[in-house]
């Protein structure tokens, strides 16, 4: 307890932050700090400890051995330190500055996301949102390390280890562009094949997908011409010329000058979920946040 006596436990906050960074400009970012308070707490910090902690590296900086026995331990002491420490009194949306970090794709952006936004710019106008590059490897990892407090993923597939809560289930439809000479009416599956086919590969380079393993059942093979990894070039590039994709409905609903309809293969669909850390499942902000998206959706 005495050498805790001569501690600011604000600094551990700052070197809990700077261990997931590795970068004093993020870490002043993330904790509304200058840099150079920054600078002068993890000196502090240094002199506490007696040991450097973080050491220049070729991509940012590097924790030394001391660091990384400390990096466990500090965030389970803070995090059992923030909950001694927080309030019954119910979460106000209206005064909050609270920043929430949520994962998704261009995906979820555009069908959780957006249609959220509105009503959270509205009742929370003072509370900030980073939507940050979903990377489904790293979730869990980034989510342990309060980089991340929401992520938006197909049900199937997703990481272990944190809650979930089911959104909505995703069905796949036929898209062209408005005036598609050949989508006049729903195609048979001959002329369905014999499309030119646009496909979103997340991976990269990929031509084969859940519409090809529907269609080997059948017997059939269709024309993939295009991959590309986002969802949200697809729709331009099916809206300005005879591409056409296999796409989530929810995100061509309503989308002016493309053209949807039936397809003649069945391809399953997918549920989406949202998922978050034990770190905050009892915490009023977040769960305020999570309720108002599901019913957003």
């Amino acid at each position: 307890m005495n050498n805790l006596r001569r501690l600011d436990l604000n600094l551990l906050v700052t070197l809990d932050v700077l261990l997931s960074e590795h970068n004093v400009t993020r870490a002043a970012q993330r904790l509304h700090l200058s840099q150079p308070s920054v600078s002068v707490h993890l000196s502090r910090l240094r002199d506490y400890f007696g040991d450097p902690l973080l050491l220049p590296g070729p991509r940012g900086m590097r924790p030394t051995a001391k660091a990384e026995s400390l990096r466990e331990p500090l965030r389970e002491a803070l995090a059992a330190l923030e909950h001694a420490v927080s309030s019954d009194t119910p979460f106000d949306p209206a005064a909050s500055t609270h920043t929430w970090r949520v994962a998704a794709t261009d995906y979820g952006e555009s069908t959780i996301v957006l249609p959220a936004l509105q009503a959270l710019r509205m009742a929370a106008p003072g509370a900030r949102l980073a939507v940050v590059e979903m990377v489904p490897p790293r979730i869990a990892r980034q989510a342990e390390r309060a980089e991340l407090d929401l992520a938006f993923h197909t049900t199937d597939g997703s990481p272990p280890g944190l809650h979930r809560r089911a959104l909505f289930t995703e069905r796949y439809v036929l898209v062209g562009r408005a005036g598609h000479p050949r989508l006049k009416r729903r195609p048979t599956l001959a002329q369905f094949c014999a499309l030119d086919h646009v496909i979103v590969s997340p991976d990269g380079g990929g031509f084969y997908g859940v519409t090809d393993e529907a269609l080997v059942l059948a017997g059939m093979q269709r024309r993939v011409v295009l991959s590309v990894p986002h969802f949200l070039f697809v729709t331009s590039a099916v809206a300005s010329t005879d591409l056409v994709a296999m796409l989530p409905e929810r995100l061509v609903r309503g989308v002016p000058g493309l053209k949807v309809v039936e397809p003649p293969v069945e391809v399953p669909g997918y549920e989406m979920s949202m998922l978050w850390p034990e770190r905050v499942h009892r915490d009023p902000a977040h769960s305020w946040l999570r309720e108002l998206i599901v019913t957003s959706v």
